[in-house]
């Protein structure tokens, strides 16, 4: 390893942190403007408050609880804030891919995203303090403890010896993070959105669901676009170097996927409601993003198109499932983030380089796992959280409006749109 590679590779990592970074904007400005001017301010505050607070919380414990070193493959801890005495500035660290500064930073941006996913499911009915109360915990313990299980060496990295059985597969396999990332945050949106219940008047009384139109539609298009542009980031540092292969592919396996989930939510979703429905189209291209993340270093561009078309479809049918199921997510996280994670982290075992039924099954038992921790923690984190503080406004809050009652101001005051 020389100088100028571990130079190179340090500086691709941190141009792919300010990539992450970017993504929250694009998770703003797509949460925005699906949902109604009222609550604009709202949504903005959570997406603010989300970034800041995760990475003082990642900092405090969240980073020493992911990455606790050698431990027991459950649950490991290697001190609180980040020791400033680390040899972590040298070509030794990391095999000279990153220092432990970037390290760090990196996996912070990461860490916020398992939040963000739930405020736009929960948006428009939940109660702020509430919101904050749930990211803390939920980012501070529930993420680093799940992702330690797999990137930080736990258990699930080396499921044959945790399932007693010889399989060839060295274990789960989550490159960017459909599940430790995406599912993580997916799963805790479901369970929030259960115990929350629907916003007024999405479903009438004969239980028929009602359309409630986002009030900003280019700035939800614009936030899509950002979103992608930060999965070059998202993806292509999760190579952990500057490797010019490998990155080089990643980016054109995200790329593809998310063209073709695109394509395949607007085709499916016109067959199916005879209209060109342009929030499909973009929760179409956030699907093929999340479904292949899991994989993106081991496919090829065809099978990257595929996992893509095959996310773009699931979005559409999981958006209808929801509403048939009578529940609320006026973004759709939930379809995209949760539904797709699921099939891209399947997808590991089904394409690209790792197929075998053995990774098949390790996906599938890691999955599980996975799923009845995080359900498990949000549902008594946010149970708890409704039977102390309370988890939603008032019924006269919520029709007048988050950024009225909790704000105490309009988003739009120039242009004199006050209604609520």
């Amino acid at each position: 390893m020389t100088a100028d590679l571990f130079t190179t590779n340090n500086v691709w990592m941190m141009l792919c942190t300010a990539l992450v970074f970017f993504m929250h904007l694009g998770f703003s400005l797509l949460e925005t403007g699906l949902t109604r001017q009222k609550n604009t301010i709202n949504i903005l505050f959570k997406n603010m408050f989300i970034i800041c607070a995760g990475l003082l919380i990642y900092f405090t414990g969240g980073f020493s609880l992911m990455y606790p070193g050698e431990f027991n493959g459950y649950l490991g801890f290697n001190g609180f804030g980040l020791p400033l005495g680390v040899d972590g500035v040298s070509i030794d660290y990391a095999d000279g891919s990153y220092t432990y500064w970037t390290d760090f930073i990196f996996q912070g941006m990461f860490a916020a995203t398992a939040a963000t996913i739930v405020s736009g499911a929960v948006a428009e009915r939940i109660r702020l303090d509430a919101f904050m109360l749930f990211s803390v915990i939920y980012v501070g313990l529930i993420y680093p403890i799940v992702g330690s299980w797999h990137w930080g060496g736990g258990f699930l990295s080396t499921m044959n010896s945790f399932l007693g059985a010889e399989l060839e597969t060295d274990g789960f396999y989550d490159f960017a993070g459909s599940t430790i990332v995406h599912s993580v945050g997916g799963w805790a949106a479901l369970i929030a959105v259960v115990l929350l219940g629907s916003r007024k008047g999405k479903f009438s009384n004969e239980g028929r669901s009602l359309a409630i139109p986002g009030h900003n539609i280019p700035i939800a298009v614009a936030g899509v676009f950002i979103l992608w542009l930060g999965w070059f980031g998202f993806n292509g540092g999760s190579v952990l170097s500057a490797d010019p292969a490998l990155t080089s592919l990643v980016l054109v396996t995200t790329s593809l996927s998310a063209a073709a989930g695109g394509i395949s939510a607007f085709v499916s979703s016109t067959l199916w409601f005879k209209n060109y429905d342009v929030t499909m189209f973009m929760n179409g291209v956030l699907g093929g993003l999340v479904g292949i993340t899991a994989g993106a270093d081991l496919m090829s561009p065809l099978e990257s198109i595929l996992i893509g078309l095959i996310s773009g479809v699931i979005v559409v049918v999981a958006v209808n499932l929801i509403d048939r199921w009578k529940l609320d997510d006026p973004v759709g996280a939930i379809a995209v983030h949760l539904f797709c994670g699921i099939w891209g982290t399947i997808a590991v075992g089904i394409l690209g380089a790792k197929a075998s039924l053995d990774q098949f099954l390790v996906q599938f038992i890691s999955i599980s796992i996975i799923a009845f921790f995080c359900c498990v923690s949000a549902f008594l984190i946010l149970f708890t959280i409704k039977k102390t503080l309370g988890l939603r406004v008032s019924n006269r809050e919520e029709m007048e409006g988050l950024d009225l009652h909790e704000h105490g101001m309009d988003a739009y005051a120039d242009f004199g749109l006050n209604e609520h």
